[in-house]
């Protein structure tokens, strides 16, 4: 039986930074202060500090010596790449998931049915932490580590932070995900695939719109 991955710390803080660069709430030349994001996460510096080590190996940000980092510029091309890679990597975990077997299918699908049908009585927290909890464990379910390290690496969250989305967007993600689950559970490999390929091309649409929308505000 699979087990439910919880993503370290050090992951979601810098998921959370990767999300803030690339949908423009931090823009380039931005300096980011290592104490006051620590803070406001609520966090040590520890996981900040090793968050900004991955954010500058990917080229989002520029470390400098005893004064936090500042944000590298990030266009379209740099969105569509990080993105494409996931829907890759997603799509194949999902393909491997469905063809193995998943013993966790029936139980996270009767989850995110029940957000989706109870949706205005669920919280938000509530609804990203079973997107973890989905993501993860059809990941641990591909049964490739180095196919999970990858995508953890890769992660970014909810893909939108208008709140005027937000709903929508929620909505319709839970909505893929069931598609997604449905797939794996008849065990066809390639409509899991394509049903998390459609998913996640869905995210890049997002944050290529929010991107746009800062960048446009930044300038304003």
């Amino acid at each position: 039986m699979e087990s439910l991955e919880i993503m370290p710390i050090r992951v979601r803080i810098t998921a959370i930074l990767r999300k803030a660069i690339l949908s423009g709430e931090y823009q380039a030349g931005q300096e980011l202060s290592l104490t006051e994001i620590a803070a406001k996460l609520g966090v040590s510096r520890t996981p900040v500090r090793e968050a900004f080590q991955t954010l500058e190996g990917e080229r989002l940000i520029q470390l400098r010596m005893n004064r936090g980092a500042i944000v590298l510029p990030v266009d379209n091309k740099f969105i569509r790449d990080h993105f494409e890679m996931r829907m890759l990597l997603e799509g194949e975990a999902a393909f491997r998931a469905a063809e193995r077997g998943m013993t966790e299918e029936s139980k996270l699908l009767e989850e995110q049915r029940r957000l989706l049908r109870d949706f205005d009585q669920v919280s938000i927290s509530e609804i990203e932490e079973a997107n973890v909890a989905l993501h993860t464990a059809i990941w641990k379910a591909a049964d490739n580590q180095k196919l999970y390290d990858y995508l953890n690496a890769l992660w970014n969250g909810p893909s939108i932070r208008d709140e005027k989305m937000t709903k929508n967007h929620h909505q319709l993600s839970l909505k893929e995900h069931i598609a997604v689950l449905e797939k794996i559970g008849e065990a066809s490999a390639e409509g899991a695939k394509e049903a998390m390929r459609i998913h996640i091309g869905r995210s890049l649409q997002n944050m290529l719109l929010t991107a746009e929308k800062e960048s446009a505000e930044a300038k304003a």
